[in-house]
């Protein structure tokens, strides 16, 4: 976290939110698993016609929360059958331009007759800082910033003109390539891409993924320590509604869940929260869950700044190879996606998006003033499965409720809030009515660096902005 306030100084910096939340979540986690206890929430404490409500002025004609894909079908109801196992894996602070800009697929950066970004910020002198390629894959300790003030700022009224003027200061411009991330480039080259993929609010980690598992944030707009106490959503999460219908799934973490931004979840269901060990075995054996949720090392693999992307590349290349390499492959649907840009520059302004429900953000007096109404900026997302349509980009708007939205057009569940009720559910990434076009998985081109071992203690992030950078 950087700051509430100007966008300025910094307060509690993230992972020290992220320490203490996860010695907390390691502890309830170890409690529950060591009793082989397996709570799960009473279906009775959770109606699939609760709404959380939302003005009539702006939801008007759009479906509604309790609302269900096929209303002709009763709840639970499989209408995928030819994907048994979804799994979504969620990286961290990267936007699309900062790595997929140069990738010659999608909507990337408009180039000079040399072949340069052309894109450009002032910073606050009125000095030029023009988009860069990133001396090394290591990032700055402090900067860029993704806060709601500085996300804000970095849009300003669909401008994109405040990247480095905000708190995430010159380096917000850069950008890396193909040699920095060939795992990466190679898997966005051969899978469907998708170019309009934007995180949900313009706000930081814990907001958008309160989006990713409850279809909101529920007023969050920074990245605060879960409690036991916080507030259930209004509708609860998908994971409620999962297990309402007895359709199995996991979080595997590697050192904090990400269930535990609803840390009251994480209590209630920490039988399904597993080591990152146990991913690997399963999809070995063929025996992953219907949904899995797979987290990096957030203090080591996340490719938040500062870690070196190296490594989360690494770590991601390791989570989809296993999954295209297991038995379960021919029935599985993968998403690999980020959790929101991270303060690094985009050039395309996020679209106004519907509203969740009634719960405003929860703003300081010095905070921007906004709601949960436009999206967040793009970011990398790619849809891995053997059904998934060669050579395609999809140019749909898609936020992180699509994959809710996915969830519940699979098994016909109700829709959590109006966000998941009106989403594209992804369905255009796949074709299940033809032969699956990678039912033998494609060779990808091995990650940069997969030893495991960063190398920014030694070169560290480089001259950022490089002189040439300053116009």
């Amino acid at each position: 976290m950087t700051d509430r306030g100007s966008g300025t100084a910094p307060l509690v910096p993230r992972r020290a939110v992220l320490g203490g939340a996860a010695a907390l979540a390691a502890g309830l986690v170890l409690d529950a698993c060591s009793a082989k206890a397996h709570p799960r929430r009473p279906p009775s404490t959770i109606s699939t016609n609760t709404t959380a409500s939302a003005t009539t002025s702006t939801t008007a004609g759009l479906s509604t929360p309790g609302s269900r894909p096929r209303p002709d079908l009763p709840v639970g109801t499989d209408t995928l059958p030819q994907i048994e196992h979804i799994i979504v894996v969620m990286m961290e602070n990267h936007s699309f331009d900062n790595y997929f800009g140069t990738l010659g697929r999608g909507d990337g950066f408009t180039v000079d007759s040399q072949g340069r970004p052309t894109a450009v910020n002032l910073d606050a002198t009125g000095r030029a800082i023009h988009a860069f390629h990133m001396p090394t894959t290591c990032q700055l300790p402090h900067q860029p910033s993704q806060s709601w003030n500085a996300s804000h700022i970095q849009w300003n009224g669909g401008r994109l003109d405040g990247f480095v003027r905000s708190a995430s200061g010159p380096v917000a411009m850069g950008y890396w390539t193909q040699p920095d991330l060939p795992f990466y480039h190679g898997l966005a080259r051969t899978f469907p891409l998708a170019d309009r993929w934007f995180a949900s609010c313009l706000s930081q980690t814990f907001p958008n993924r309160r989006f990713l598992l409850a279809g909101t944030a529920f007023g969050w707009v920074y990245d605060q320590t879960p409690s036991t106490t916080d507030p259930p959503p209004p509708n609860g999460t998908i994971l409620d509604r999962l297990n309402e219908h007895g359709i199995s799934w996991k979080n595997y973490y590697s050192d904090l869940p990400q269930v535990g931004v609803f840390l009251p979840a994480l209590v209630a269901n920490a039988g399904r929260v597993r080591k990152i060990d146990e991913y690997f075995a399963d999809a070995a054996a063929g025996t992953l869950p219907a949904f899995s949720l797979v987290d990096p090392h957030f203090a080591d693999s996340s490719e938040e700044n500062p870690r070196d992307i190296e490594l989360g590349e690494a770590f991601a290349a390791r989570v989809i190879n296993a999954a295209m390499h297991g038995p379960g492959w021919a029935k599985t649907l993968l998403v690999w996606l980020y959790d929101e840009h991270g303060g690094y520059y985009d050039h395309v302004p996020p679209p106004p998006a519907v509203k969740p429900d009634d719960v405003p953000p929860h703003l300081a007096p010095t905070d921007v003033p906004g709601a949960y109404d436009r999206y967040g900026f793009r970011v990398p997302a790619v849809v891995v499965s053997p059904y998934a349509r060669p050579e395609y980009v999809s140019h749909v708007v898609h936020d992180h409720t699509s994959i809710l939205k996915l969830v519940e057009s699979k098994w016909n569940l109700p829709a959590l809030t109006y966000r998941d009720a009106n989403a594209d559910d992804l369905l255009d990434f796949i074709d299940v009515a033809s032969r699956p076009a990678f039912l033998t998985p494609p060779t990808l081109p091995a990650p940069a660096n997969a030893t495991g071992v960063s190398s920014c203690a030694k070169s560290g992030p480089g001259v950022i902005p490089p002189p040439d950078a300053v116009g």
